[in-house]
């Protein structure tokens, strides 16, 4: 009974948290296709703690915001431990601002002034590396419904 109450409990925390299932994201750079895997992250808590306190993130993972409606979105890296880029995607899957190297612990509001959908987060100098830059097509694949 203890080890049900434990798994129904860590079940109860996740949904809670607005994590989903990991998705991926498939980013078309000038350097080719790049494939990040993503944890999902659509409600309002569940945004609000994004990538705070980690120490590390694969080369080849991060996390995509969803926003129920187009919006002008900035984020700040407070509590956020690894340089960041964040790319701002807008609702018809292409990329229309990116903060390179976001400066962890940082309070200064950063993003673009245009309306976007979804805000992904890699590892500080992934965009560049990639060839990932304003108007690269982005696929979401396996996004949980009503999260595209």
């Amino acid at each position: 009974m203890r080890s049900a109450r434990i798994v129904f409990g860590a079940a109860l925390a996740l949904v809670l948290a607005g994590c989903t299932r990991e998705s991926t994201v498939v980013l078309h750079g000038s350097a080719g296709q790049v494939r990040v895997q993503v944890e999902v992250v659509s409600t309002p808590v569940a945004r609000a703690q994004g990538l705070m306190y980690r120490r590390q993130l694969a080369p080849d993972a991060g996390m995509l915001f969803v926003f129920p409606a187009d919006g002008v979105q900035h984020f700040w890296m407070k509590n956020t431990l690894i340089p960041l880029d964040m790319l701002f995607i807008d609702r018809d899957h292409r990329v229309v601002g990116i903060v390179a190297n976001a400066v962890p612990l940082s309070t200064q509001p950063v993003g673009p002034d245009k309306p976007c959908r979804y805000v992904l987060e890699v590892n500080g100098g992934f965009a560049a590396q990639h060839g990932v830059a304003d108007g690269s097509a982005v696929e979401l694949i396996d996004v949980p419904a009503g999260a595209s």
